[in-house]
């Protein structure tokens, strides 16, 4: 295989091992949130991995040709640190939601995922434009979980 294809590889599994396991140990919480009262809008429990599956392939390739891409090491690195971070933030958001219930901790969680996702996009985006336009149905989406973990935490 080739260097780029093992890179390309790595960076498409990396967001999907980490919202897997992160899914995995908050299996228990996510059947209980089930009996839960929802917001309006709410989607059908089936939709929420197929979306994240495709927004962590997404955020895959975006990390890959960041970390390919002809530029000055300092600002790509920069850049997928950032990155780094905003994925694990999106790990724990799951617990704390999921696993241990803390609604509006969890909200304020993701209300700082969100920023971290705004300033990933700002700083891929001076790397590639096409790797902030592969971000930006992440924060779309997370704007929507947003408000319906604030929408649970009221109702709840």
């Amino acid at each position: 295989m080739k260097k780029k294809t093992k890179a390309l590889i790595f960076n498409i599994a990396l967001p999907l091992i980490v919202g897997g396991v992160s899914a995995y140990i908050s299996r228990d919480g996510m059947e209980s949130f089930k009996a839960l009262a929802q917001p309006p809008l709410s989607p059908p429990a089936v939709l929420f991995p197929i979306v994240w599956t495709i927004l962590y392939i997404l955020m895959g390739i975006a990390a890959y040709l960041v970390s390919t891409a002809d530029t000055e090491p300092q600002e790509s690195d920069s850049a997928l640190t950032l990155y780094a971070v905003q994925l694990g933030f999106n790990f724990f958001w799951s617990l704390f939601f999921f696993k241990l219930g803390w609604f509006y901790f969890a909200f304020i969680w993701l209300l700082i995922l969100w920023v971290l996702i705004i300033l990933t996009i700002r700083a891929f985006g001076k790397i590639s434009k096409t790797t902030a336009y592969l971000l930006v149905p992440y924060v779309v989406w997370v704007t929507f979980a947003a408000y319906l973990n604030l929408g649970t935490a009221l109702l709840n």
